[in-house]
């Protein structure tokens, strides 16, 4: 049985104590971003990440971006942050952009077909911010069936998701544009570029502004 708490009034604390303890236990939280909302994992538990992706309706063959609570978390989780991303992240981190880079080797989780690489992302909203110091890294997708829009409430991702979440929480309305996906993974190369994977809330001319026109495809 799902529990839900309106962190946007009186239950923030409950309802984060309860979201980290359901994530503890390999369980499911839809917790809300600065975008859409997300359902989330404890992205160091195969099994939890199994079960975010089953349901989605999806598999491991498309591995879910992470959340993490600042840069020095990406530090930690990716081989090298590429001195042409580093303005991009300190300007729009916390915020709307996911960064694609190659994962630190050894690392214990299982995320799917990911090649090595890992999507990260220090979303711009203090529930899911507080969340996550107290739980480390979470694996977080938009909180929706495949094939259906993304959740702007938490409503309407229980609506699709149900029973297969053990903690909702319920931050307000959210927006329907979902974050800006660049894939920096080539940058190491000679010739490599950043190449703009998913334009959302951050407009491609921004990216291209800030790391520059010829570093990016």
């Amino acid at each position: 049985m799902s529990e839900t708490f309106d962190v946007a009034g009186a239950d923030l604390t409950e309802g984060v104590r309860a979201a980290k303890a359901a994530i503890a236990r390999g369980e499911l939280v839809v917790t809300p971003t600065d975008t859409v909302y997300g359902v989330a994992a404890d992205a160091f538990q195969p099994a939890a990440v199994r079960a975010l992706v089953e349901a989605k309706g999806r598999t491991l063959s498309s591995p879910p971006p992470v959340l993490i609570p600042d840069v020095a978390a990406a530090e930690a989780l990716a081989e090298a942050i590429h001195a042409d991303i580093r303005p991009l992240v300190e300007q729009h981190w916390p915020g709307p952009l996911t960064v694609i880079v190659a994962a630190r080797t050894g690392l214990d989780w299982d995320l799917g077909e990911t090649r090595g690489t890992v999507a990260l992302r220090v979303p711009d909203d203090p529930v899911t911010l507080e969340l996550l110091r107290a739980t480390g890294p979470l694996a977080c997708s938009s909180a929706n069936r495949t094939g259906e829009p993304p959740a702007e409430t938490a409503t309407a991702a229980e609506t699709m998701l149900g029973d297969a979440i053990a903690v909702y929480l319920d931050g307000g309305p959210r927006g329907a544009v979902a974050s800006t996906i660049v894939d920096a993974t080539n940058l190491h190369r000679p010739e490599g570029r950043l190449r703009i994977v998913r334009e959302g809330v951050i407009p491609a001319e921004e990216i291209r502004r800030i790391v520059g026109a010829d570093r990016c495809a």
